[in-house]
């Protein structure tokens, strides 16, 4: 599957721009599916709306959120976690499109870190002046499979850092079909998107739409 929706990318392939030891960027990765992403994205919205959650603290997050996937990341008063259910509609989370899994999986190959099978999607939807704060990928119960994390839409800054918050953190500018993939010693990196700056993008126009796979079980 993944080489029947790959296999037509033009050219060497994208640009890899090393972010830390096990973190790379893949400049352009998605780029060639990104209608289909942005497509899938919408069919995932319709089932699972978009809405923002509610930190443990009781702080509305300015980033929307949505799931696909076998489970879907939440948070609330109770704490962060991965659910099998979408809280408000009280049915599983969409199944995860296709187009999904096979990036997230060629994205991996790709970076080195051989097949992925992710099953969870968490879908960040950025609007400007929405940010994203440093943080760590420690939910998952599996932290041996890499994150994969796809942009599309506006351009941002996407912020890595090391394994404690107080590590230098890189400011590193992702653009529509930028993939980024970590794992192994950067596995629990600390990272985040800075406040999204105003624009317009031709096919998501006032906003970024972020795509983050995970193993979570």
């Amino acid at each position: 599957m993944t080489a029947d929706l790959f296999d037509s990318l033009p050219g060497p392939g994208p640009d890899e721009e090393p972010l830390a030891e096990g973190a790379v960027l893949l400049r352009g990765f998605a780029r060639e599916r990104a209608d289909a992403l942005v497509a899938a994205v919408r069919a995932v919205e319709a089932a699972a709306p978009f809405r923002h959650l509610v930190t443990p603290g009781g702080y509305r997050m300015s980033v929307a959120m949505t799931n696909c996937g076998t489970v879907g990341w939440v948070s609330d008063r109770s704490g962060y976690r991965y659910d099998p259910d979408d809280p408000i509609a009280g049915r599983p989370w969409p199944t995860m499109p296709p187009v999904f899994a096979a990036l997230a999986d060629a994205a991996s190959v790709k970076a080195g870190f051989g097949p992925f099978a992710p099953d969870a999607c968490l879908i960040n939807r950025y609007e400007p002046g929405s940010r994203l704060s440093l943080h760590q990928d420690r939910d998952e119960r599996d932290t041996g499979a890499p994150i994969v994390s796809v942009s599309l839409g506006l351009p941002a800054t996407f912020l890595f850092g090391g394994l404690q918050r107080s590590d230098p953190t890189r400011r590193v500018r992702v653009e529509h079909g930028d993939v980024a993939v970590w794992g192994g010693p950067a596995r629990l990196a600390f990272h985040g998107i800075a406040p999204l700056p105003d624009g317009s993008h031709a096919i998501l126009g006032r906003q970024r739409i972020n795509l983050t796979f995970r193993k979570a079980l």
